[in-house]
C-alpha cells in the first residue's frame, strides 16, 4: 500500500482544476481525499457529469479514487529503476504534470486505465448498484480454441463477465475533463489521446475464461465469460508504449496531431504521444520537477536503465554496507497466526553519488 503522505494532500490543492483534473486522482493518499464527499466538496469547479456523479453517485467516485491509487502503485513499480521514479512529492510532481513529456503521457494513461479497471472490478464484485456482470445475451458464442477434443463441445456465455464498457465510460467521464469551446489546443489533444490509450490497454485485451461441465469432467459443455487482464499486464503494455512513444505537433486546424520526423507513421489509438522532450532528471531542478538521482540505489552490473552508469548519469557510485531488519524464522501457529522474529541483514548497496 502507498503510505499516507502530507505532500499528496498538498498536491491535491496544487493541481485542483478541470484543465489538469488528473492531479486530483493522483493526490488520493490523504484521508481527506479518500472520502468521496470531501473530494466533491473540494472540487466545486468540476463540470457537467463529473459534478453530477459527485452529488448522486459518490460510491462510483470512491471506486475512481481506488483506481487512481492502483495507477499510482503501478507507475511506481514500472519506473522504480528509472531516473524519474514516479515520485508523488507535490512540489516536483506537479511540475512534471505541467510538461507535455513522455512521463506525463504514461501518468495519464495508467491513471485512466486504473480507473476503468477499478470501476469494472467493483461491478463484478457486486459493490455498485449501477452495474453488475456483463450482459452476454446478444453476444455471439465463443469460438472453439482448436484444442484436442474441442470438436463437438457446446459453448455458451455464462458466469460473471467483467462489464468493461461501464468502467470504460466512467473512466472517460472523469478523466476527460471538459474544455471550453474553441479552446482546443495541442496539450488537450495529447492528454485526451493518452487517456484513451490507457483505457484501451484494458478494454482491447479482455481474455476469455471457461469452465467445463459434464459427467466425470467430460466437458460436454463449456461456460465462458470475459475477464480483464491483470493490471500488471496493463502496466507492462503501457510501458512498452512509453518506450515507443511518438512525438507530435499540432496541425494548422488545431484539431489534429502530426508526428514529428520524416517517414513516421501516424500513431494509432493505443500509442502514447507527447510534444516536448523530457529533461534528463539527473540533477535536482524544481522547474522541471526533477529530484535528481543522488543517493539512489543502482545495479553495478546491469547494462539497462537500472545500471549505475545510466541511473547515476555517469557521475559514479559508491558501495555502502547497510543493515536492515527483516522478518525471519516465521512459524504458523494454529489457528491462525504467523509469528516471526526480527533478524538483522547486512547488504552491500551501490548508491549514486
Amino acid at each position: 500500500m502507498i503510505p499516507v503522505s502530507r505532500t499528496q494532500l498538498a498536491l491535491f490543492f496544487i493541481l485542483l482544476c478541470p484543465v489538469n483534473i488528473i492531479g486530483l486522482w493522483w493526490a488520493v493518499g490523504s484521508p481527506l481525499v479518500m472520502d468521496p464527499n470531501s473530494i466533491c466538496r473540494k472540487t466545486k469547479r468540476l463540470a457537467g457529469r463529473q459534478a453530477e456523479l459527485c452529488q448522486t453517485q459518490p460510491e462510483i467516485v470512491h471506486e475512481v479514487v481506488k483506481g487512481a491509487k492502483l495507477g499510482v502503485r503501478e507507475c511506481q513499480h514500472q519506473f522504480r529503476f528509472r531516473r524519474w521514479n514516479c515520485t508523488s512529492q507535490n512540489k516536483y510532481f506537479g511540475r512534471v504534470l505541467q510538461q507535455d513529456i513522455r512521463e506525463t503521457a504514461f501518468v495519464y494513461a495508467i491513471t485512466a486505465a486504473g480507473v476503468a479497471h477499478a470501476v469494472t472490478q467493483a461491478c463484478s464484485m457486486g459493490e455498485l448498484l449501477q452495474c453488475g456482470c456483463e450482459a452476454t445475451r446478444s453476444r455471439a458464442p465463443p469460438r472453439p480454441t482448436g484444442a484436442a477434443g474441442a470438436e463437438g463441445v457446446k459453448w455458451e456465455w455464462g458466469g460473471c463477465g467483467d462489464d468493461i464498457e461501464f468502467g470504460y465510460e466512467k473512466s472517460k467521464q472523469f478523466m476527460d475533463a471538459k474544455r471550453k469551446k474553441g479552446k482546443s489546443d495541442i496539450r488537450t489533444l495529447v492528454d485526451l489521446h493518452n487517456n484513451e490509450a490507457g483505457r484501451l490497454a484494458v478494454r482491447n485485451y479482455m481474455r476469455t475464461e471457461c469452465k467445463c461441465h459434464g459427467l466425470s469432467g467430460s466437458c460436454t459443455l463449456r461456460t465462458c465469460w470475459k475477464k480483464m487482464p491483470h493490471f500488471r499486464e496493463v502496466g507492462d503494455r503501457l510501458l512498452e508504449r512509453f518506450n515507443g512513444a511518438f512525438k507530435v505537433m499540432g496541425g494548422n486546424d488545431g484539431k489534429t496531431l502530426i508526428p514529428v520526423g520524416q517517414n513516421i507513421k501516424p500513431p494509432d489509438k493505443q500509442d502514447l504521444i507527447y510534444s516536448a522532450e523530457s529533461p534528463d532528471f539527473c540533477m535536482p531542478n524544481r522547474k522541471t520537477g526533477s529530484l535528481g538521482t543522488r543517493g539512489r540505489v543502482c545495479n553495478s552490473t546491469a547494462m539497462d536503465v537500472s545500471g549505475c552508469d545510466l541511473l547515476c548519469c555517469e557521475r559514479g557510485y559508491q558501495e555502502e554496507t547497510m543493515v536492515f531488519e527483516e522478518n525471519c524464522l516465521c512459524r504458523f501457529h494454529w489457528c491462525c497466526v504467523v509469528q516471526c522474529k526480527k533478524c538483522s541483514v547486512r547488504k552491500e548497496l551501490s548508491l549514486c553519488i
